[in-house]
């Protein structure tokens, strides 16, 4: 379960902003996560509220926002939308495709009072 791990680095970052911006309690969290980026959102939801115990961002609620996976098709040269890492042009059925996005994770924004 490598969810707990990135609760962890994503605990770190928030952390260092409430630092920096002298943050008291962080009260929504959201995440950007694409769609092929082997994060399994109900496990990343019960690792987080377990690694916010005792920080800032104990109780913090978090948001989701799903990014889809994109990527371009060099046959067709159209931008497509793919579900996996090994899914062929929905256009052309090429194979010869350049993965533009949906392996993000990363903090999109923070609430804090």
């Amino acid at each position: 379960m490598h969810e707990l791990s990135l609760c962890q680095n994503i605990l770190e970052i928030v952390e260092q902003q409430c630092q920096t911006h002298n943050i008291n309690k962080v009260t929504d969290l959201w995440l950007e996560i694409g769609t092929l980026s082997c994060v399994e959102p109900d496990a990343l939801k019960f690792c987080f509220d377990m690694a916010c115990q005792n920080t800032p961002a104990e109780g913090c609620k978090l948001h989701l926002i799903p990014i889809a996976a994109k990527a371009w098709c060099w046959q067709c040269e159209t931008v497509v939308e793919i579900q996996t890492h090994h899914d062929v042009c929905p256009q052309c059925a090429s194979t010869n495709l350049q993965r533009q996005t949906g392996d993000e994770l990363r903090i999109k924004e923070m609430a804090f009072e």
